[in-house]
């Protein structure tokens, strides 16, 4: 008699973050994959890096099927583990929030990482002019614009959606956790 159990697949964890733009793109992949094998996991990346541009077709159509593509594997996924790292600026990746705000509706355990422990507002501050205001809000000084502040690392709808780790490693044994007690 074979015990059901032990033909269950591992829990399934979807790779969110900018990875797929840069050229150890792969190599990062397989580096995470190694590193859910030995959790128990198994590693998902995302499907576009996986795909080519078929002959004769559309940019249009080739950036669907890239995102049927990954929102099939997040609704396929057990859990997210997403690269927060500032891309092009101070801000992560917009598809990758993308992945995790669809994952967190999709009621799937997400953990972030490569957020820096400084809050937000003082990132912020480093990098563009800003007052401080009487009551301690930060404003943009060339638009007078409110810097999201609450002593969060990064926005509140990431920070209070989802759990952070420093290192991808971290965020998978965080994950690991999460899964196991859904």
């Amino acid at each position: 008699m074979t015990n059901p159990a032990a033909d269950a697949p591992f829990p399934r964890v979807y790779f969110a973050g900018p990875d797929v733009f840069f050229r150890e793109g792969r190599a990062t992949f397989q580096r995470l994959k190694d590193a859910c094998s030995a959790l128990g996991l198994e590693g998902l990346e995302p499907f576009d890096g996986q795909l080519d541009l078929a002959a004769g077709e559309s940019g249009d159509a080739f950036a669907q099927r890239i995102y049927e593509g990954n929102a099939a594997r997040l609704r396929a996924c057990d859990g997210v583990i997403a690269n927060l790292a500032p891309f092009r600026g101070l801000e992560p990746d917009p598809g990758t929030v993308f992945e995790v705000g669809y994952a967190v509706a999709l009621g799937k355990p997400v953990v972030g990482y490569h957020v820096a422990h400084e809050t937000y507002a003082a990132r912020v501050a480093r990098h563009t002019p800003c007052t401080t205001d009487p009551d301690g809000t930060v404003r943009e000084a060339g638009d007078g614009s409110m810097v999201e502040g609450l002593g969060q690392r990064i926005n509140l709808m990431l920070s209070r959606s989802i759990g952070l780790a420093d290192n991808a490693e971290a965020a998978l044994a965080l994950l690991r956790q999460r899964i196991a007690r859904a």
